[in-house]
C-alpha cells in the first residue's frame, strides 16, 4: 500500500506538488521550457539548506565515532570471547568519551520525512486524484515524468548526461570520504565503494525529475561534507 494514499499524507504531497508547480510557473519567464527542471533544483537546494543543522550534527557525530573507533576496536579484540564483558566495556567507553552510540542517527531521522515527501512528488504521476503537473514539464524535449526506457531516442542523451554526472559525483565522493583503512576492513570499503554508485545505476529507471533531484542533492552533499570535514576533521 502506498502510504501517500492516506488522506493526511496525500494532502502533504498535494501541497508539495502544488508548490513545485507554482515555482515552475514563477521561473518560466527566466528558464522557459526548463522551468520545471529548475524548480526541482531550487526546491532541492532550499530543502537541503533548511536541513543544514542536521548535517552539522551528523558531521560532529562522525568525528566523535572516528575518535572513539580505535578504543572500541581494542576492546573488541580483547573481549571478543566474552560478549557480556565486551558489552560492558563498550558502554563504558562510550560513557567516558561522552559519545552516544546513536550519534548521527537522530539527525538522519529528522531529515527523512522532509526528503521523503520531496522525493515522493517526483515519483507520483498522480497526486490527490489529479495528474502531477510537475511531471508534465519538460527538459530538452523530455518529459520530467519519463524514464530512460520511456523517453525514447530523444531522451537517450539527456539520461546519458545525467547518469554520467551522477557516476562522476559518486566517484569523487567515494574517493574523498571513504573510511580510513585503519578503521574499516577491506570488505566494508568495497561495499561503500559500490553503494555510492547505486544512485547512478537506478537513475535511468526513475522519472527524470527524480534524477535531477538526485543529481542536485548529491552535489550539495559533496560540497557540504567537504566544508564540514574541514570544520570537524577526523582524528
Amino acid at each position: 500500500m502506498d502510504p501517500f494514499a492516506l488522506p493526511p499524507l496525500a494532502a502533504v504531497l498535494d501541497a508539495a506538488a502544488t508548490l513545485l508547480v507554482g515555482t515552475a510557473d514563477v521561473l518560466r519567464p527566466l528558464a522557459g521550457t526548463a522551468s520545471g527542471a529548475l524548480a526541482v533544483v531550487v526546491a532541492t537546494l532550499l530543502v537541503r539548506a533548511l536541513l543544514l543543522p542536521a548535517g552539522v550534527a551528523q558531521a560532529k557525530a562522525e568525528q566523535a565515532r572516528a575518535r572513539i573507533a580505535p578504543r572500541l576496536k581494542a576492546i573488541a579484540d580483547r573481549h571478543r570471547r566474552d560478549p557480556q564483558r565486551l558489552q560492558r566495556e563498550t558502554a563504558r567507553a562510550y560513557a567516558e568519551e561522552r559519545v552516544s552510540p546513536l550519534a548521527g542517527i537522530l539527525p538522519m531521522l529528522a531529515q527523512a520525512p522532509v526528503i521523503g515527501v520531496l522525493s515522493a512528488v517526483f515519483l507520483h504521476p498522480v497526486v490527490a486524484g489529479r495528474p502531477n503537473g510537475l511531471l508534465e514539464e519538460q527538459l530538452a524535449g523530455v518529459s520530467l515524468g519519463a524514464n530512460a526506457l520511456s523517453a525514447g531516442a530523444e531522451g537517450a542523451i539527456v539520461f546519458a548526461v545525467l547518469v554520467g554526472l551522477l557516476a562522476l559525483i559518486a566517484e569523487i565522493t567515494r574517493r574523498a570520504f571513504r573510511p580510513p583503512a585503519s578503521l574499516e576492513g577491506p570488505a566494508i570499503l568495497r561495499q561503500v565503494g559500490l553503494l555510492v554508485h547505486t544512485t547512478a545505476l537506478i537513475a535511468p529507471f526513475l522519472p527524470l525529475a527524480a534524477g535531477i533531484y538526485l543529481l542536485t542533492t548529491m552535489s550539495w552533499t559533496l560540497g557540504q561534507r567537504a566544508l564540514l570535514r574541514r570544520r570537524y576533521p577526523l582524528p
